[in-house]
């Protein structure tokens, strides 16, 4: 499988990643896409499956891209420290490569809690801080509380059916070396993904390149150099198909095909994303979002089962 630069890191990752919310694959699944390649996986306190993937990577882990998530319920320096070890003690390991920020949480002041994450990182529990559901100026002030280390990585949700990220978040992330990692870059459900493709452009690109329409959807997610891709896949062979959409491109004439082909897409306007975080800012001091996502905010895993 291909692999890309995280970040400024000079660390190489698999550009596809197997990610874990909603997962009902088992040990199997996820073992078959590391024989692939996948090497890269992407799991989170709140999803439940920390104990899981450490099971998978018994014995591997040297060969293993790890990333976790903390819930923004955990942005208090001391929660987050702790939130951090109950993590690696679920995991089985003693070190995350990627620990990321799962959402926004206003209530708690960044300072605060990017002081904890570079204490990970100077302790040694965690290699590098990315962030998930941060806008822009988000991402900004997050950066300016860190004094040595940065954020490589921002995991938000992208796919030809949600281009929201290429407005601002996708150009930042490449001026600055930013990773984007897109999840349900199948979007939510990939029927859904086709029906919107109404002249079947994944069908013809598919036929040109003798890929499936899946493969393809993949390829085009990636094919922005800043791009690596979180597919969820409850099945082997979906697994498999999945993988192979690495290590091969499309042509540019392709990738505007499918972007113009493809109807019904959402790019939330500037209007839509405030009223968005005003909302959950509300409902965050009201102390009633600290513990769960929302569906605001729920890394929609569907993909393919």
């Amino acid at each position: 499988m291909k692999s890309k630069q995280l970040g400024n890191t000079g660390v190489q990752v698999s550009e596809l990643a197997l990610g874990t919310w909603q997962y009902r694959g088992g040990e199997e699944a996820l073992r078959a896409g590391i024989e692939l390649g996948a090497t890269f996986i992407d799991t989170a306190e709140s999803y439940g499956t920390e104990p899981l993937v450490g099971r998978a990577i018994r014995g591997i882990r040297d060969r293993i891209f790890l990333a976790s998530k903390a819930s923004p319920r955990h942005f208090r320096r001391d929660d987050l420290i702790k939130a951090a070890e109950c993590s690696l003690k679920q995991l089985n390991t003693d070190y995350l490569d990627l620990y990321q920020l799962h959402w926004p949480n206003y209530a708690v002041a960044i300072g605060e809690t990017m002081s904890a994450m570079e204490r990970l990182v100077e302790t040694g529990k965690i290699r590098f801080i990315g962030v998930s559901n941060f806008t822009v100026a988000e991402m900004r002030r997050a950066q300016a509380q860190l004094s040595k280390a940065r954020i490589v990585s921002n995991q938000v949700r992208y796919s030809l059916v949600d281009r929201s990220a290429e407005q601002e978040l996708l150009p930042y992330c490449e001026a600055q070396q930013i990773s984007l990692l897109a999840f349900s870059p199948l979007a939510t459900d990939f029927e859904g993904l086709r029906r919107s493709d109404r002249g079947d452009a994944l069908g013809q690109v598919a036929a040109a390149v003798g890929k499936t329409r899946a493969q393809v959807a993949l390829n085009w997610c990636i094919s922005r150099p800043a791009v690596m891709a979180i597919f969820k896949a409850n099945h082997v062979e979906h697994v498999g198909e999945n993988c192979a959409a690495s290590g091969w491109s499309l042509t540019p004439e392709q990738c505007r095909l499918l972007a113009s082909s493809v109807t019904g897409y959402r790019s939330r306007s500037r209007l839509e994303r405030f009223a968005r975080r005003v909302a959950r800012r509300a409902l965050q001091y009201a102390g009633s979002n600290l513990g769960s996502p929302t569906a605001m905010d729920v890394d929609e895993g569907k993909d393919r089962e």
